[in-house]
């Protein structure tokens, strides 16, 4: 067909990445404009030799400057070629979370979706989404009635609800306001108060959607939750950095001994205690608000192993390659001191959510701190995020979960 988009001519390692895989295209890396294009529109990417290479959004302010969302010359990028793209994200969850799953999943992973800077969470019957990308934020109307439908219509899924969480600052960056609030469309409540229950694991959890972190709740680490299960049986068990208790639940319903669930946000821990009581699981499980870094150097110093299962999910320590050094040292510490205060035979699960902190790093750290606490890894399981949020190889942002579980000898 022909082609009615300006172009952006590219380098030759522009190229290279988006040949390679990758998606985007940054400011330092184009050449030319064809023309100048309004911010938000579609431009074509071309190679130095006026090769086709993909089409996306261009935006001024980003330095992103283009975020590709088709490499086939042949689309056109109307309404239907974004139903297509949705319905293809739906099948997608359906097929690898199985239907009750389905019910509480991540539909759309951004990028990893080709869908860049979008994302979209479901609660059972309420979609909580996120723009961060200008391009999106142009059609989100048009993608969110769409979305609605397909589930309504083709999928046979209730859906009462869709809150917008456009309230984080690289919006600003992008050229974009922030804000939060319901979307008005076909069919859809606007005066709801913001909180909904699911259920995961067999646990059911309140989700404040409308002030929580991120989304309302951290969906990423579903099964992850599920793995500890088996080892938390007859276990003393620190969950650190609890936030709403979805790890020490976990823990409590397979029948641990004892779970103590830490996190340094009040709010957090009046959550976990709201959830535990919810589900039945008070009596085996204590909280504890306070500074994760302060308790395992009290314990530490103390010299006191109350536990012999210790779960560290803290949050993403680097969100830049500017502070990877520190945040190297962050989680060496934490991770550090609770392999130093569990027993031999002890059990330690840890994760890194930041995909800067790279699993060779991530490893490289782990191993550094077992050196200095003077013991051995024996690795159990090594895990990644749930495939609602795929990994899209060669494209190393959507790679950001690392997970393991070890025993301490």
């Amino acid at each position: 067909m022909s082609r009615t988009f300006p172009t952006a001519s590219i380098t030759e390692k522009g190229e290279k990445l988006l040949r390679g895989g990758h998606v985007w295209v940054y400011a330092d890396e184009i050449t030319a404009l064809s023309q100048t294009p309004p911010n938000g529109s579609l431009v074509d990417v071309l190679s130095a030799k006026g090769r086709y290479l993909g089409t996306g959004f261009y935006n001024a302010n980003s330095k992103i400057r283009v975020r590709v969302v088709s490499k086939n010359a042949n689309d056109r990028f109307d309404e239907a070629f974004w139903e297509r793209k949705l319905r293809w994200a739906i099948d997608y969850r359906r097929a690898v979370m199985g239907e009750e799953d389905f019910r509480c999943c991540r539909l759309i992973f951004g990028e990893a979706d080709a869908f860049p800077g979008f994302t979209v969470d479901r609660f059972d019957n309420i979609l909580v989404t996120q723009v961060l990308s200008l391009g999106i934020e142009e059609i989100k109307d048009m993608l969110y009635a769409t979305l609605v439908r397909l589930l309504r219509e083709e999928f046979g899924q209730k859906i009462d609800a869709l809150y917008e969480r456009n309230d984080v600052a690289i919006r600003e960056l992008e050229g974009m306001k922030q804000y939060t609030g319901f979307w008005a469309g076909e069919g859809l409540a606007t005066d709801l108060d913001g909180k909904t229950t699911i259920t995961e694991n067999g646990i059911v959890y309140e989700v404040d959607y409308v002030n929580g972190q991120k989304t309302g709740f951290f969906l990423d680490q579903k099964y992850n939750r599920a793995a500890i299960r088996k080892i938390a049986k007859g276990r003393r068990v620190l969950d650190c950095f609890t936030h709403t208790g979805s790890f020490a639940l976990n823990a409590a319903a397979a029948g641990a001994e004892l779970v103590n669930a830490v996190d340094i946000s009040a709010d957090a821990i009046k959550l976990a205690i709201a959830n535990s009581e919810r589900n039945g699981l008070q009596n085996n499980m204590e909280f504890t608000c306070c500074d994760v870094f302060d308790l395992l150097t009290k314990l530490a110093n103390a010299n006191q192993r109350n536990y012999d299962f210790i779960i560290l999910d803290p949050p993403a320590f680097t969100k830049s390659r500017d502070t990877l050094k520190n945040a190297i040292r962050g989680y060496k510490e934490i991770n550090l001191k609770a392999m130093k205060l569990l027993p031999r035979g002890g059990y330690l699960a840890t994760c890194s959510c930041s995909h800067f902190m790279t699993e060779t790093y991530f490893k490289q750290m782990l191993h550094n701190a077992a050196a200095d606490a003077g013991v051995g890894l024996r690795q159990i399981e090594a895990r990644q995020q749930s495939p609602d949020h795929p990994i899209l190889w060669n494209v190393p942002e959507t790679d950001y979960l690392k997970f393991f579980i070890f025993q301490i000898v």
